[in-house]
């Protein structure tokens, strides 16, 4: 593992501070702005212009064939910026990956072009109300029919689904084989017949993620990804894409944070409290324990190709420290904020933060899996189920 960037490394960082210091505001000690759908789509036709989008995918289907020390720069960098996420961020980082790997010609030339550019948004359709994070029990079931499938039933907590084009689903096409078997992956298109999308309002007000009801939804044949049979495969190959640079992005927003964290601190005069000092310590600890565990992951993963079981704690650890630095805030700023909404130097900003928190320990594999992937792959724990 290197702590450093490599000659081509650091120039490639040194141009994309400049470039993101270009394009986007000056930050200020207010909260961060906050960035409408139009303002994303034309931030993410800006990264294609600039070569910012795909940065690993191959060269043929559009992207730069870098390795993922790259994209884990830009992670890095953007969120230390403050910049906006590609409004295609699933569809860049996860379903385009399994297009790539698994597609037909006529489906990498249909999909990736837009997935690249932003014209196309896609969610994920793998987590149910009695599946959560363990997908091979999922039960949405795909029966087969002349020239394609008929879909019914239901997904949850897919972000972004409000906002989608397309739905990389996992259904269960085979009941009679095993769990892990069985299961197909589809490319549904959302605005088909049969498909309803209803938010799921969160205790901060947000509705990023949905419920997606499918009341007999007819998929094409040419919307199968990879195998009939083989969804399970595909599923793994999206997953693991997804953890590749997770934990540098999350690290380096949990930078940010604390560095927040401790402008309130000194504005509300609490930088002289002992006690607050020492957790503020504590969590500044924890978040170079998250950094350095990220980059041995990254460097696992360019040894491998794959990301290993450290993805799985840096999630895991991350939700507990940035519950643990929204709380610590809303304790600054005193019961008169946490009961208004409102406070003199963030304007409702922590309250905000402390009340989406609450969704990190479920959001991207609950802590429960999370804690299992541990006990099994690194601790070598027999399996409890």
């Amino acid at each position: 593992m290197r702590l450093d960037d490599s000659e081509d490394q650091a120039a490639f960082r040194a141009g994309l501070k400049a470039w993101l210091a270009e394009q986007l505001p000056e930050s200020t000690p207010s909260a961060p702005r906050t960035w409408s759908a139009d303002e994303v789509r034309a931030w993410s036709k800006a990264l294609h212009a600039a070569g910012y989008a795909g940065l690993t995918w191959p060269a043929e289907h559009g992207g730069r064939g870098l390795s993922p020390a790259y994209q884990a720069i830009y992670a890095e960098e953007s969120a230390l910026a403050e910049a906006p996420d590609h409004a295609g961020v699933i569809g860049l980082g996860m379903v385009g990956p399994a297009i790539v790997h698994y597609g037909t010609d006529a489906q990498k030339a249909a999909h990736l072009p837009r997935i690249l550019s932003g014209e196309t948004i896609f969610c994920q359709g793998f987590s149910e109300p009695d599946a959560g994070s363990d997908l091979a029990s999922v039960r949405t079931r795909a029966r087969r029919v002349d020239g394609g499938y008929v879909v019914d039933g239901e997904k949850v907590w897919s972000s972004y689904a409000h906002l989608a084009d397309h739905c990389l689903l996992l259904a269960r096409t085979d009941p009679d084989a095993a769990k892990h078997r069985g299961l197909t992956c589809f490319l549904l298109d959302m605005r088909a017949p049969g498909v309803e999308v209803r938010p799921l309002r969160q205790l901060s007000g947000d509705t990023d993620f949905n419920q997606i009801l499918l009341s007999g939804v007819e998929i094409p044949d040419d919307c199968v990804l990879g195998e009939p049979g083989q969804g399970w495969r595909v599923a793994l190959t999206t997953l693991a894409h997804e953890r590749g640079t997770f934990g540098i992005t999350l690290t380096a927003r949990l930078a940010v944070q604390l560095d927040r964290l401790v402008k309130t601190a000194k504005a509300c005069g609490g930088d002289t409290d002992p006690r607050v000092r020492a957790e503020i310590a504590e969590l500044y600890v924890d978040l170079q324990g998250l950094r350095f565990t990220g980059y041995r992951a990254l460097a696992a993963m360019e040894r491998t190709g794959e990301p290993g079981p450290e993805s799985s704690i840096l999630k895991l650890r991350w939700s507990q420290a940035n519950q643990r630095v929204s709380a610590l805030a809303l304790r600054l700023l005193g019961a008169g904020a946490a009961a208004d909404g409102t406070d003199a130097f963030w304007g409702g900003y922590w309250q905000h933060q402390r009340l989406r928190s609450r969704a990190n320990s479920i959001e991207g594999g609950t802590s429960e899996i999370l804690r299992g992937i541990v006990a099994e792959r690194v601790l070598g724990l027999p399996k409890s189920r």
